[in-house]
């Protein structure tokens, strides 16, 4: 299960960055949801990754490693809220920049 949520992240942020050094805008806006999305994968990952864990601790309960981690799982939720007004953002700002510029390329130059 580690290795598969490394591999993702690792993907994630490769396709993240490519993207961010492209020459459009919509696709630097795509690259930086891809790394927020892979940065909120790591958050979570660091949450330590149990199956059948209770998420709560009980009033009494001795062995904290039993215990899902809330902590990652409230900061990723609010990143995803956060990232999604941001892309939300982005697009509306791209939009009116292509209108006033008639280009959407980062320079502002057609090549």
């Amino acid at each position: 299960m580690e290795l598969i949520l490394a591999l993702a992240i690792g993907v994630l942020t490769a396709c993240g960055v490519w993207l961010l050094l492209r020459p459009r805008t919509f696709q630097v806006i795509i690259g930086l949801s891809l790394l927020s999305y892979a940065v909120n994968l790591f958050i979570f990952g660091m949450g330590r990754l149990r199956i059948n864990a209770a998420p709560i601790v009980h009033h009494g309960a001795v062995d904290s490693l039993a215990f899902a981690d809330p902590l990652p799982q409230a900061l990723v939720l609010t990143a995803i809220v956060i990232g999604f007004a941001m892309t939300a953002l982005f697009l509306v700002v791209m939009l009116a920049v292509r209108g006033f510029a008639g280009t959407d390329h980062v320079d502002g130059r057609e090549r």
